[in-house]
């Protein structure tokens, strides 16, 4: 039987890669999964968390709760802060709510982000994918810390043909944009960046992959403002290229 997934896309990919989305669906569908989409999904919630809004976020979650429980399959996020978002942060939220945390925990157990999905639910790491040249990786913080997910991605790039696969220094530092964080803290979230760049720019790569369209956002702003070559790109965008 066809595995059936409930594709969660998160507001950064719809509103500024939708491209990145049509990736994930098309590798999801190579890998043999039917893909379904709930259209009322939004935003579920992370910013005002981090920004101390709880009651907001809670209304968020409630929604986001509502629109995937009557949907069969893992819900599977191609951003690791989102996910770790569902999957830890919506527990705290309603920690002691005994009508909504049971929901939410039903939410959590089935939530994957993308990469941990294709590695650890199907058993994939090769995916026909072809890209000459070298290429990095950074670690994005909620993804590598909250959900403990590093080594899935890793297997992916490095199954990834022709392509030569270069440690990062650094990759698990921080590259300044933590959401709020960089609005809050502007001079920190620079610097963190610079360093970052720094980092990119001494692995000779010209493509660093991510899996949190945030870290790219951010990332790509700071090699455009110094006039490098170097971009980056969320793993789908790497893993679809055939």
């Amino acid at each position: 039987m066809t595995e059936t997934i409930q594709l969660f896309i998160t507001c950064i990919l719809d509103t500024i890669y939708p491209e990145t989305g049509e990736s994930v669906v098309r590798i999801l569908e190579r890998a043999g999964v039917r893909v379904e989409f709930p259209p009322g999904q939004t935003c579920c919630g992370q910013p005002a968390f981090n920004g101390g809004m709880r009651a907001e976020a809670r209304q968020m979650a409630i929604h986001t709760i509502e629109v995937f429980e009557p949907t069969q399959g893992p819900v599977v996020i191609p951003s690791g802060s989102c996910a770790a978002m569902v999957r830890h942060s919506y527990l705290e939220l309603f920690a002691d709510d005994p009508e909504w945390l049971p929901r939410a925990k039903a939410l959590a157990a089935r939530t994957y982000e993308f990469s941990e999905f294709l590695v650890d639910y199907l058993g994939i790491t090769d995916l026909g994918a072809r890209l000459a040249g070298k290429i990095t990786y950074h670690s994005s913080c909620h993804l590598l810390r909250e959900l403990g997910v590093d080594r899935q991605p890793r297997l992916l790039l490095k199954g990834v043909k022709d392509a030569e696969f270069v440690e990062l220094a650094g990759t698990s530092e921080c590259c300044g944009f933590g959401g709020v964080f960089s609005v809050e803290h502007p001079e920190l979230s620079a610097a963190m960046l610079e360093r970052k760049i720094d980092n990119i720019v001494a692995s000779q790569a010209q493509l660093v992959v991510s899996c949190d369209g945030g870290c790219i956002t951010n990332i790509n702003g700071g090699m455009h403002r110094r006039g490098l070559p170097h971009r980056a790109v969320h793993i789908a965008d790497v893993l679809e290229k055939a």
